[in-house]
């Protein structure tokens, strides 16, 4: 009884053996997987390139008084927005109204100088007048005539020096009233009231190192970003010129400080003649329209600059194997056996894609989905993806 057990185990186990070694193996004993693959093609991708950006009005003007004295009005707040001319500060005035009053007065005196000249000047011509009728008569000498000729020329002397005060006069009323003007001070654009350091009672001048305020028009926004000499110099021979390029360029987005991206799409406009030596970067500038006013002056956030590149090397996020630094793909020979590749991909993913900027050419055959579960050396049954038309 027990012989016939051990046969029996023994059979059952042998027949273990015959079915495990008829197992089909592949290369290295790894047995055939069935796995997507793909024909990799080049084609032109469209990548967003992020740059640090500045946000700046339009215009940013700073408003200094123009005359000295103490601070006697604010008619603004910090914010308001404010058109050009209108009055944002008032000055101290009583000092100037009597300075305007002084001027009144002198040019007054200076006209009434010029009247008496001119009175004393008619005189003088009438008396050398009469006195040459006589010289001519033999009635009276040759120095009584040039003594009367000498007071008419002295007269008219005295006529002009009249009528130069009065031009002084009215140079010093026309800087009496400026003066006076200049007490007002006026919004010199269209836009938004900065902050507001000096407060009413504050004593200020055209020297002081702190404007009163500034004004940003912003009703537009100028957003500043730098790319590098080599994006360029890219971009210049792409299109010809740089103003070519420029006029070229796509519109551009703006990501906000909050990580938000702006309502409205921008213009790249102008690009610096100057790199920067330190950093060798050249400054673009962006402009943004601001209806709403939700950008401001000194504000920062991240231009997105959609960038074409053309006859790339993309493949599916899932054809790639990350191992520390280092990325793979899996590329299917002619017999069907997936060899791993070391490759180097683009630091940046294009919505789903990768792109592969070296060690891989358009026509191979790659794993394009389950890569992580590849051997390499394994026999891959391929289960290519159909063409998109």
């Amino acid at each position: 009884m027990k012989k016939n057990v051990k046969n029996v185990l023994f059979a059952v186990l042998a027949g273990v053996v015959v079915l495990t070694g008829c197992g089909k193996k592949e290369q290295g004993g790894l047995p055939a997987a069935n796995f997507k693959t793909m024909k990799v093609e080049a084609k032109t991708v469209t990548m967003e390139d992020k740059y640090s950006a500045t946000i700046r009005g339009r215009q940013d003007i700073d408003v200094y008084p123009q005359v000295s004295g103490t601070l006697q009005a604010l008619h603004v707040t910090e914010g308001q927005k404010v058109k050009k001319g209108q009055v944002l500060f008032i000055i101290d005035q009583v000092p100037y109204i009597a300075a305007l009053n002084t001027a009144k007065a002198a040019l007054e005196a200076a006209n009434s100088s010029v009247a008496t000249a001119q009175a004393a000047e008619a005189t003088a011509k009438l008396n050398y007048e009469s006195r040459k009728t006589l010289f001519d008569q033999k009635v009276i000498s040759d120095y009584d005539l040039q003594t009367a000729r000498n007071s008419w020329q002295s007269a008219q002397a005295q006529v002009k020096q009249a009528q130069a005060q009065v031009a002084q006069a009215k140079a010093q009323l026309v800087n009496a009233q400026n003066s006076l003007s200049y007490t007002e001070v006026k919004s010199p654009a269209d836009g938004v009231v900065g902050t507001l350091p000096f407060r009413q009672g504050a004593l200020v001048s055209p020297s002081m190192p702190t404007a009163l305020t500034t004004v940003s028009d912003n009703s537009q926004m100028y957003v500043y970003f730098s790319i590098n000499e080599a994006q360029l110099l890219e971009m210049a021979r792409n299109s010809g010129s740089i103003d070519s390029a420029v006029a070229a360029m796509p519109d551009v987005t703006l990501q906000l400080v909050d990580g938000s991206i702006y309502g409205t799409t921008g213009r790249v406009e102008s690009v610096s003649g100057v790199v920067d030596r330190s950093t060798g970067s050249v400054q673009m500038r962006a402009a943004f329209d601001n209806a709403h006013g939700l950008l401001h002056s000194g504000s920062t956030g991240n231009v997105i600059l959609p960038v074409e590149h053309k006859g790339c090397i993309v493949v599916p996020t899932t054809a790639t194997v990350q191992t520390q630094d280092k990325y793979r793909v899996f590329v299917v020979n002619e017999e069907g056996i997936a060899n791993e590749r070391i490759v180097t991909l683009h630091p940046q993913q294009v919505n789903d894609e990768r792109i592969v900027l070296s060690d891989l050419k358009a026509g191979e055959e790659i794993v394009s989905e389950g890569a992580g579960m590849v051997k390499n050396g394994q026999k891959v049954k391929g289960n290519p993806e159909p063409k998109k038309f």
